[in-house]
């Protein structure tokens, strides 16, 4: 071959080959950037079984919350009524006219400043208040019944039971005022009791709740215990690992306490409609007469949500405090 055979020019058409640096390419075994996964496991049996701990938890402290709103109530009610109300009894006597020792004492308390209202009862109204207790058919002329009249106050304060008692000793002998201050120093002594009851309840259901968390954090950092103590080794702080446990059990007290508090505010719904459906019963009336209309007040929704935050918040706290303890012993 001749040299100017090896010499001759490339072809029109081809471009020539650039020279210099290729662009940098994506290649398929290029690693990728790996999350890392959190210590505490998303989701696991004892994860659970706390929920459902918790669940239980927060619904018999709701339930607890709402009988002490009710009671409360129920006892505010009664001493409204005993406050605005006072009755004065006659009892009768030989000689004594029962129908005229009644209306004299009518126009004295009339004459009462702060008494709205003058109300004497009958002996057929007395008979039926005694029914219950005597039987129906009786004779007041066979029995000592006293006779009552029912005096309704007003709010300003103006009553003076005092200067009552005194008119009713000179000119109605034999009558004598009840002001039911007796009835409602115990009526109030027993609401504070049910009241300090209730709360007693309330702080054995949260302290339950504390120990079952610490039982879980354990339990849970002993799952973990070697990525645990590989981490607290090679120098992550105390308040990392903490925190891990913290967020994960705040969750987990979240989700139980919501699932209480939910069922809670159904079981008071549905006592409440329980409770109108049934108006006229014989159980329903005794209950109307003895607590008043059931009905679970704004309060006692407010001290659900109240409680669903607060174990919510106790279960994280317990989580991380029961972690800086373990973590210091393994020091």
């Amino acid at each position: 071959m001749s040299a100017n055979a090896a010499a001759a020019p490339e072809p029109k058409g081809r471009p020539a080959p650039k020279t210099g640096p290729k662009p940098k390419t994506k290649t398929a075994n290029a690693p990728k950037a790996r999350r890392q996964g959190p210590i505490v496991p998303a989701s696991s049996v004892s994860g659970h079984t706390l929920v459902m701990v918790i669940a239980i938890m927060t619904y018999l402290a709701a339930l607890t919350a709402g009988a002490v709103d009710l009671v409360r109530a129920t006892a505010a009610g009664w001493e409204r009524d005993i406050v605005r109300e006072t009755t004065v009894q006659i009892r009768p006597a030989d000689g004594r006219d029962m129908n005229a020792a009644v209306a004299r004492v009518a126009e004295i308390a009339r004459a009462a400043p702060g008494v709205v209202e003058v109300r004497p009862y009958s002996e057929a109204e007395t008979a039926r208040l005694l029914e219950p207790w005597l039987g129906a058919g009786l004779s007041f002329s066979d029995l000592p019944i006293p006779r009552l009249v029912v005096l309704r106050l007003s709010d300003d304060g103006r009553f003076d039971p005092a200067a009552l008692k005194a008119a009713l000793e000179r000119e109605a002998p034999g009558a004598s005022l009840d002001d039911h201050r007796r009835f409602l120093d115990r009526l109030v002594a027993m609401a504070r009791t049910l009241v300090a009851l209730g709360l007693g309840v309330l702080a054995l259901v949260l302290a339950a709740t504390v120990l079952s968390v610490v039982f879980a954090t354990r339990g849970a950092m002993a799952g973990n215990r070697d990525i645990v103590q590989v981490l607290h080794f090679v120098g992550a702080k105390d308040g990392y690992i903490a925190g891990q446990f913290q967020r994960r059990f705040l969750r987990l007290g979240l989700k139980g306490g919501l699932a209480g508090g939910l069922a809670a505010i159904a079981t008071f719904l549905l006592a409440e409609l329980t409770a109108e459906q049934g108006v006229g019963s014989a159980a329903v009336d005794q209950m109307d007469a003895l607590f008043g209309r059931f009905q679970v007040g704004p309060t006692a929704y407010a001290g659900v949500v109240a409680i669903v935050v607060l174990i919510s918040v106790l279960t994280a706290v317990t989580s991380r405090v029961t972690v800086f303890r373990t973590l210091r012993a393994l020091d």
